[in-house]
């Protein structure tokens, strides 16, 4: 009775530490930071997409979606993200990371809305994906 016991105990801890090891993925290029990010996120069509230098011009909570690259972690859940016009911060929470591992090479859409706060522009991310 008590090798059974043990079994599954041991088991149950090797089933959570893969489903664990799953769950984790993020920035991988330059100056990433490792954190634990959950499952899921974002996976429709792009519709409405904008660039950098379009996003710059727009007003606060405006919803938007963008395709580039993750090209440096700034630390605190900020990134730089660029595309051919122009670069701009992004707060991507880690658990919107949904499990994927993104490096600088990796081209991206990312989904959220602009975040205007005390003279600063950032683009607060709700979803990524790799294209």
């Amino acid at each position: 009775m008590r090798a059974k016991v043990t079994f599954a105990a041991v088991s149950l801890f090797l089933v959570l530490c893969l489903s664990f090891a799953y769950g984790q993925g993020g920035f991988t290029g330059p100056s990433a930071k490792p954190n634990s990010c959950e499952r899921g996120g974002f996976t429709g069509p792009s519709a409405g997409a904008v660039t950098v230098a379009e996003a710059k011009e727009l007003v606060d909570d405006t919803p938007v979606i963008l395709a580039g690259a993750i090209t440096r972690s700034l630390g605190n859940e900020r990134y730089t993200f660029a595309d051919n016009t122009g670069t701009i911060t992004v707060e991507i929470e880690s658990k919107v990371w949904g499990g994927i591992s993104i490096s600088e090479k990796d081209k991206v859409e990312i989904s959220g809305e602009i975040d205007r706060e005390r003279g600063k522009l950032e683009i607060e991310v709700k979803s990524i994906r790799k294209l």
